[in-house]
């Protein structure tokens, strides 16, 4: 029986980051990560038959050939040798820069210490519900999801400096979806970019939106990163991808002739005010001299990058093309030659909306960005801009903060519908921004007022008791709903106060009770249920080879679209609820559904002790049951529920008899 998807996430960083030692994260990663890399396509193309194979694996040069490699003496220089340089030879699109060196004993040590720590992680590798040959769940992203697992992982462990090779992959999705790419209007004709692509998680994310095949194409300058982004294409399932690696500013990779290639959709997060981004250019003052015509509205400050990038993306898309770029906020407001510039791309109509993140998102750094969305097609015809205050809407993760699910679908749904939503969103005109009082400043506070209601204090009411009415008056939105539960629980003390007609204690009960709020409470639930009852059969019709990923999105919609017309839930609260379960529990029981069928509830899966990092044996988990002095995990179906359908009167014979064990211990304690 094939484990949970989230087990084998967290087993395989446990495993991995145990064996680590005393080097740095961001170093252990390539070998960790090459090590999925080998193992993946071991298992998909060792034994292909197709005429062209994605991936072209030597004979002697599989994970299978690495394995026997464990315990030799010179088992650093084989991997190089006879895994890695053959794998090099036969795919063009691989490098030596791309992969580690296994004998390096300043990173792995000498001796016998490199030998040991080679073996144990090949073994890692080696566990048996690591044989992605039988993943069922093809296209659904298990592998690619198990990579930028350990990334985000080797991000948050690589410190601030050396973390910018990944974009966390909520950020990535926005970025998608608000360029409106979807499978209606691609084709295998279209064209993604990423100018500065790190791991390559924002193209990856571009091409699930599409749903089909599209042509992706990045550059990276960190050599190392570019190899990290082709192994990540790999295990999207997209081998065809072209990540190229040099300084996209001095030496862009992606051309037609002499001009920049352009695309139908570009992406990117460039690092923050790059203080080298000229090194190597020759612009002149008016940027006339750049051999790509990038800085016609202007040249950056030599310190202050961004607008630098920003230009580069310009270029780079076709004349109906669409953007989306991850900058700092200063690019909104700072002054000089960038704002020169910032005027220059409010007039041409090509910039089509602004998000505002949250503040520390990105491990590279923790000051916030915004998300520029630009669009060439019907520019000069664009009236507005779209700015959306997101800055508050997220949670604490670690010292990191995280864009929830609904976070996500808030921002987006905002975008694209380009409604006004008070202290979040607002469709701005250009004549508000061009106008004198903010002069092409476009800081999201000049246009949103996202601050909280100050907490006014009423003395009088402090002093002489009573409740302002103007705070009952706040409550509208409830009295709209129950009119008369007001009226049951407030009445006049004087003019412009209230008091309660019931003690503070029953007023819970009073509310509960009200048949206002029984008739709200009923309806809601009501709702619920129906979608439970409409959405039933599809969970029930769950089949190997389903997308699991594509069911939890649909009964996540359809539940965000069933409870925004009832008031005072909020819809997005009620999504991420679901979205909580889904990643937590839920995902896990459909992937292994889908992997091994219904059948799959009937089975137990043997939880065996493993060498940890002083080579003792443990166990890796907790058990479930213990058959012959043998260890067992449920995975489908909770221990719990086995126990109440087949063992509920000998839970309650052993529940009884926990019970007067207790009763005579404390009889025993008060003897004493």
């Amino acid at each position: 029986m094939a484990i949970k998807k989230s087990d084998l996430y967290s087993s395989l960083w446990a495993s991995c980051d145990a064996l680590r030692g005393g080097m740095d994260a961001s170093q252990y990663k390539d070998y960790v990560l090459f090590m999925l890399f080998i193992k993946y396509v071991s298992d998909k193309y060792a034994n292909s038959t197709d005429f062209r194979p994605a991936v072209v694996i030597p004979k002697g040069a599989s994970f299978a050939d690495m394995v026997n490699l464990k315990g030799q003496p010179d088992i650093g220089d084989k991997i190089n040798t006879q895994i890695i340089q053959p794998l090099i030879e036969a795919n063009s699109k691989l490098a030596r820069s791309d992969f580690p060196d296994f004998n390096d004993p300043n990173k792995l040590g000498e001796g016998k210490e490199m030998v040991e720590r080679l073996g144990n992680l090949i073994a890692v590798f080696q566990k048996p519900e690591l044989d992605f040959s039988k993943n069922r769940a093809d296209h659904d992203d298990i592998l690619g999801d198990a990579y930028e697992y350990l990334m985000r992982h080797f991000a948050q462990d690589s410190g601030k400096s050396k973390g910018q090779f990944y974009t966390p992959s909520e950020v990535s999705r926005i970025l998608a979806k608000v360029l409106g790419v979807g499978p209606d209007n691609t084709t295998a004709k279209t064209t993604a970019y990423d100018p500065t692509c790190g791991s390559g998680s924002l193209l990856l994310k571009v091409a699930a939106e599409a749903g089909k095949p599209i042509t992706l194409e990045g550059q990276e300058k960190d050599v190392t990163t570019a190899g990290l982004a082709r192994m990540n294409m790999i295990l999207h399932d997209f081998p065809t991808a072209n990540v190229l690696s040099g300084n996209t500013l001095t030496s862009p990779k992606f051309k037609d002739g002499e001009q920049l290639r352009t695309y139908d959709y570009v992406v990117a997060n460039p690092p923050f005010s790059d203080k080298e981004w000229s090194t190597g250019l020759t612009l002149g003052d008016s940027g006339q001299q750049d051999p790509y015509q990038r800085f016609g509205w202007g040249v950056p400050p030599p310190k202050q990058g961004d607008y630098a990038y920003l230009m580069h993306i310009i270029r780079s898309m076709n004349s109906t093309g669409k953007a989306a770029c991850i900058l700092p906020h200063g690019v909104l407001f700072r002054g000089n030659a960038e704002a020169v510039i910032r005027e220059k791309l409010v007039t041409s109509g090509i910039l089509k909306g602004i998000i505002g993140l949250p503040a520390n998102l990105f491990y590279g750094t923790g000051i916030p960005a915004c998300v520029l969305v630009l669009d060439k097609e019907n520019a000069q015809a664009r009236k507005g801009v779209m700015m959306i205050d997101a800055s508050k809407g997220f949670i604490k993760d670690g010292n990191k903060n995280k864009l929830r699910e609904q976070d996500i679908h808030k921002i987006v749904d905002a975008f694209d519908k380009g409604e006004d939503l008070p202290g979040y969103a607002r469709m701005v005109p250009l004549s508000e921004i061009a106008g004198d009082k903010n002069a092409y400043n476009l800081n999201l506070p000049r246009y949103i007022d996202s601050t909280e209601a100050e907490d006014i204090q009423d003395l009088q009411a402090h002093m002489t008791g009573g409740i302002p009415n103007r705070d009952l008056d706040a409550l509208a939105a409830y009295w709209m709903v129950m009119p008369g539960l007001r009226n049951m629980l407030f009445k006049p003390l004087r003019e412009g106060y209230a008091q309660l007609q019931q003690p503070i204690a029953e007023v819970k009960a009073a509310v509960l009770t009200h048949p206002e709020f029984v008739a709200f409470n009923d309806k809601a639930t009501q709702t619920f249920a129906d979608w439970q009852t409409r959405n039933l059969p599809a969970l029930q019709g769950i089949q190997p080879g389903d997308k699991p990923k594509a069911l939890g999105a649909q009964l996540a919609e359809d539940l965000l679209a069933t409870f925004k017309p009832v008031p005072l839930v909020d819809a997005y609260d009620v999504y991420q609820h679901l979205m909580d379960y889904w990643a937590d529990v839920m995902q896990d029981d459909v992937y292994l559904l889908v992997q091994d069928g219904w059948a799959a509830g009937s089975q137990l899966r043997e939880v065996v002790q493993v060498k940890n990092k002083d080579n003792k044996l443990v166990w890796p988990e907790a058990h479930d049951f213990v058959v012959s002095k043998r260890r067992y995990k449920s995975d489908l179906i909770p221990r719990a529920l086995l126990i109440a359908r087949y063992y509920a009167a000998e839970q309650a014979a052993l529940d009884a008899k926990h019970a007067e064990l207790d009763a005579v211990s404390k009889s025993s304690l008060r003897l004493m």
